[in-house]
C-alpha cells in the first residue's frame, strides 16, 4: 500500500492502527464481542431498571393504600366529617399522619369531591382532581393522575359511618418525583454495576483478542484463508519430505513426498513417530535432543538425508527428508570409476617401471631375460582379464571385477575369482538394475579388501579376497559351491560357525528358484557371531579411523531387500558374505507390471 512521506508522517501516525485492527481476524472478533457484551449489559441494565421501577411503584401503591385505609378507619376522621368544621379538626391531624407516613399528600373530601384537607392550604375548599366514582360506590382503587402536586400514584377510599353509608372520601398519594427519588440510589448502583461489567467484559475481550492477534500475526480471515491454501499447495508440491511433530512427538502433518520416501500409508495424524514402523536409527535421530544435520539414513528401499529442527520454544519439531537413493547409486558408480582411474594410473606407473627394466635388460644384452620378464608380467595381467571375461559375460559385473581387482592389487591384496564362477550374457533379467549390482558387489569387495588388509597386520597369511559370481539353480542340483562357507549348510568344508540371516524380505525366498549368487570371502578376522544382528545396521563398522564408515553393508542389505533377495553371513578363513538375488521372481514381477 502507500507509504507516507516524512512531512505527513505525524499527521497520519495513529490512523492505520484502527484500520489494521478491524481488518484482522482478532480485531473483527474484538468488535463483535464488544458489541455483544455491551448489548447484553445494556439489556440487562434496562430489564433490571424496569423490574426495579415496577416493584417500587407496586410498593408505593401498597403503601398509599395502607395509609388511606388507616386514615379512613380512624375514629377522629369519622367524627370530624360529621362536625360543623371538618377542616379545623382534620387538617392538623392528616398533616401529622402524612409526615409520619412519608407520603406526598392526604386529602379528605366530601362526597362531592370538595377538599377539607390538603398539603397546600390554598387548595382547601377546591374540587379534588381525580376520579372518585368507584370510591362513592364503596370501592378502593389506585390510579396515576396529574394533580396540583404533579403526576402521582394515588388511592381513593370511602369513609363509612355507623349505618355503613359513604359520608366522605380519603385520597392518599405519592408523586412520581418522590418515587423516582427512591429509585435514584438503586439506579446509580445499577449503572455502576453495568459499567463495571462492561469494562470487565471489554478488558477480558481485549486481552483474549490480543493473544489471538499475536497468534494470527494480525492477519484477516481472507489472509488466513489464502495462507492456508498456499500452505497446502506448497506442502504437496515440494519434492522434499516434510513432517511436523507436536510436543509429544505425534505427527501433525506429513506431506506426500514424506509418505513416499518413508513408505507410509493410512491416516498418520496423531500417531507417534516411533509407532510408524521406521528404522530405529531414523527414529532415534528424529527424537534426539541434538538437531540432525544432513544425516544419511536408510529406509526399506531408499536412502534419505535427514534434517531436524525445533519449532519455536519447544512447540514441536520439523523433520525434512531428501531422497538420496539415486545420488548414492551415482556416488557408488563414481567411486568405481575413480577406482578404475586410480588403478589405471597405478598400472601405467608399474608399466613404466617394467618398461625401464626391459630396456635395461636389452641394453645389458640379456635379450632372452628381457622377453621372459615382459611376457610374464603381461601373461599375469592377461590371465586375470581372460578369467573374468570368460566367466562373467555380464559387462557391468565384469568391469566392476576388473576395476576392483586392479584396485586391490594396488593395495597389496590379491583378488581371485573362483573356478565355478560363471554368468552368461543376457541371463540377468532387465528388472535387476545394474546400479544395484554395483552397490552389492562393490561394497562387499571394498569391505573384504579392508578386512583382509586389517587381518594381514596380525597374521602371516597374505591378504586375499575370493569372489564367486554365478547363477544358482537348486532344481539342477547346484545349490552349493566351493571355496566359501555359508549359513544353512550351503557351502563346502571349513565352516567355522553359523551366523544370522539378514534380508529375506522379498517376493519369495531366493532359494526357491534360479538366483544370482554373489559370494565374497576374505582372510580377515571375520565377524563376531554376537555382532551378526548389527552387521547390516547403518553405522556399524569395525573400522576406528573416524571416517564415517558403516553405510556400505547397510546399502547392500537395502539393495538385496529391494530385489527380494537374502544376505547370509558366514565364516571360513575370514568373513564370508553371500547374496542371493532371485531371477524368476524379478521376471514374473516385471511381466505382471507390464501386463
Amino acid at each position: 500500500m502507500s507509504v507516507s512521506t516524512a512531512p505527513t508522517r505525524s499527521r497520519h501516525r495513529w490512523f492505520p492502527l484502527p484500520h489494521r485492527l478491524v481488518r484482522s481476524l482478532a480485531g473483527q472478533l474484538f468488535v463483535v464481542q464488544v458489541v455483544i457484551v455491551a448489548a447484553v449489559v445494556a439489556g440487562g441494565a434496562v430489564l433490571a431498571y424496569l423490574f426495579t421501577a415496577e416493584r417500587t411503584e407496586d410498593a408505593a401503591r401498597r403503601e398509599v393504600t395502607s395509609v388511606a385505609h388507616a386514615v379512613a378507619d380512624s375514629p377522629t376522621v369519622r367524627s370530624a366529617v360529621g362536625g360543623p368544621d371538618p377542616t379545623a379538626v382534620l387538617q392538623p391531624y392528616v398533616e401529622q399522619v402524612r409526615q409520619d407516613a412519608g407520603v406526598s399528600f392526604i386529602t379528605v373530601m366530601d362526597t362531592n369531591g370538595v377538599r377539607w384537607t390538603h398539603p397546600l392550604p390554598e387548595q382547601i375548599g377546591k374540587q379534588y382532581l381525580g376520579h372518585i366514582d368507584w370510591a362513592l360506590a364503596g370501592q378502593t382503587r389506585s390510579e396515576t393522575y396529574t394533580g396540583t402536586l404533579g403526576p402521582s400514584v394515588r388511592v381513593v377510599t370511602p369513609v363509612w359511618d355507623d349505618r355503613h353509608r359513604v359520608v366522605a372520601l380519603v385520597s392518599v398519594g405519592l408523586t412520581l418525583e418522590s418515587i423516582s427519588a427512591q429509585l435514584s440510589g438503586p439506579l446509580l448502583a445499577l449503572v455502576g454495576v453495568a459499567a463495571g461489567a462492561l469494562a470487565l467484559g471489554g478488558l477480558g475481550t481485549y486481552l483474549a483478542n490480543s493473544r489471538l492477534r499475536r497468534h494470527t500475526h494480525g492477519m484477516g480471515p481472507d489472509e488466513l484463508s489464502h495462507l492456508y491454501e498456499y500452505h497446502q499447495a506448497t506442502l504437496h508440491s515440494v519434492r522434499e519430505g516434510l513432517i511436523l511433530l507436536d510436543r509429544a512427538h505425534r505427527v501433525v502433518l506429513c506431506n506426500d513426498a514424506a509418505r513416499e520416501l518413508l513408505g507410509l500409508e493410512g491416516e498418520l495424524d496423531g500417531r507417534p513417530v516411533d509407532g510408524l514402523g521406521l528404522p530405529e536409527a531414523l527414529v532415534a535421530a528424529v527424537l534426539g535432543e541434538v538437531p540432525a544435520r544432513d544425516e544419511v539414513h536408510l529406509t526399506a528401499e531408499r536412502v534419505v538425508v535427514l534434517n531436524t529442527s525445533t519449532i519455536g520454544t519447544g512447540l514441536g519439531r520439523v523433520v525434512t527428508l531428501r531422497d538420496h537413493t539415486e545420488l548414492q547409486s551415482l556416488s557408488g558408480e563414481l567411486d568405481s570409476v575413480r577406482g578404475f582411474t586410480e588403478a589405471l594410473g597405478a598400472q601405467a606407473h608399474e608399466a613404466a617401471n617394467r618398461l625401464h627394466a626391459v630396456v635395461s635388460l636389452i641394453e645389458l644384452g640379456r635379450h632372452e631375460q628381457a622377453v621372459e620378464f615382459a611376457t610374464a608380467e603381461l601373461a599375469l595381467a592377461q590371465q586375470l582379464t581372460d578369467r573374468v571375461v570368460a566367466a562373467v559375460s555380464e559387462p557391468v559385473l565384469a568391469a566392476l571385477l576388473l576395476g576392483k581387482a586392479a584396485q586391490a592389487a594396488e593395495r597389496g591384496v590379491e583378488l581371485t575369482l573362483t573356478e565355478d564362477s560363471r554368468i552368461d550374457d543376457g541371463v540377468l533379467p532387465p528388472g535387476l538394475a545394474p546400479r544395484d549390482l554395483i552397490t552389492v558387489l562393490g561394497n562387499l569387495i571394498d569391505n573384504a579388501v579392508d578386512a583382509a588388509i586389517a587381518g594381514a597386520a596380525h597374521s602371516p597369511v597374505a591378504p586375499e579376497v575370493t569372489v564367486t559370481a554365478r547363477i544358482e539353480d537348486p532344481r539342477r542340483g547346484d545349490g552349493g559351491g566351493a571355496g566359501a562357507g555359508v549359513v544353512g549348510g550351503v557351502g563346502g568344508a571349513g565352516v567355522a560357525g553359523v551366523a544370522g540371516v539378514a534380508g529375506g524380505v522379498g517376493r519369495g525366498d531366493a532359494r526357491d528358484g534360479a538366483c544370482l549368487l554373489l559370494r565374497v570371502a576374505d582372510t580377515g578376522a571375520g565377524i563376531d557371531p554376537s555382532a551378526v544382528e548389527d552387521v547390516f545396521r547403518r553405522g556399524w563398522s569395525t573400522k576406528q579411523d573416524g571416517r564415517g564408515h558403516g553405510l556400505g553393508l547397510a546399502l547392500v542389505a537395502q539393495a538385496t531387500r529391494r530385489n527380494g533377495g537374502t544376505v547370509e553371513v558366514g565364516r571360513e578363513r575370514g568373513a564370508v558374505l553371500t547374496v542371493r538375488l532371485p531371477l524368476a521372481g524379478r521376471v514374473r514381477e516385471r511381466e505382471g507390471a507390464t501386463a
